[in-house]
């Protein structure tokens, strides 16, 4: 990964209720963690870089690759922007087995196995969703992003539902994911620990702008 300053540039306007984003962002390191007070639109934001916000106006470019430029009408979909996106609630399919769905971006089975041990899943892979708890989904979400081999990854309070010390080896695990694969991480978590440990710079979203914290 270069230390070029404009991996990641980002001038964004987004309406929501209450509160409007006017964002003029290029973090420099290639891992940022994101805080702030709930309803500040952290949660939105990672929606507008992962292409799932259409109401986003103005421009994303990463590493070279315009994502956005509203003024050209240009909006690059989700699918071609080759985005690990793990949301707050899992979202995983629930007619697919923990299996089908760490698979379902293209993973050889070798690849889900390897995964599935590393985020203490390997035991399950034959359960349906809705036999599993919070935290297991959650990982299975986790695990299906680091297998869709992102270009970027976007984490929104990705280790809400873990224990303590499950957290830690869960986040070691993504830590080291991203370093070998020189993979950057937009992380937005309420947790100092994640972010300290996840994180080499961390920024604050308050009123609509992000800024230092």
């Amino acid at each position: 990964m270069s230390n070029n300053d404009s991996w990641l540039e980002v001038r964004l306007r987004l309406p929501l209720d209450g509160i409007e984003l006017d964002i003029d962002w290029q973090p420099s390191a290639d891992a940022v963690a994101i805080v702030g007070p709930s309803g500040s639109g952290k949660s939105t934001f990672l929606r507008a870089l992962a292409g799932l916000e259409t109401r986003a106006l103005g421009t994303i470019r990463f590493n070279g690759s315009t994502w956005l430029d509203s003024d050209q009408n240009l909006a690059v979909p989700a699918w071609k922007r080759g985005v690990g996106w793990v949301p707050q609630e899992a979202l995983l399919f629930p007619h697919l087995t923990l299996r089908s769905n760490l698979a379902y971006a293209g993973a050889e089975p070798g690849e889900v196995e390897k995964v599935a041990r590393q985020l203490f899943l390997a035991e399950l892979l034959e359960r349906r969703p809705r036999f599993l708890s919070g935290g297991e989904r959650q990982r299975v979400a986790l695990g299906r992003a680091l297998l869709s081999k992102p270009r970027l990854l976007l984490l929104d309070e990705p280790f809400s539902a873990l224990d303590r010390p499950l957290r830690s080896e869960i986040a070691t695990m993504v830590g080291v994911f991203a370093q070998k694969t020189k993979t950057p991480i937009v992380l937005v978590s309420h947790d100092d620990a994640d972010a300290q440990f996840l994180a080499n710079e961390r920024w604050s979203l308050v009123a609509g702008r992000l800024k230092p914290a």
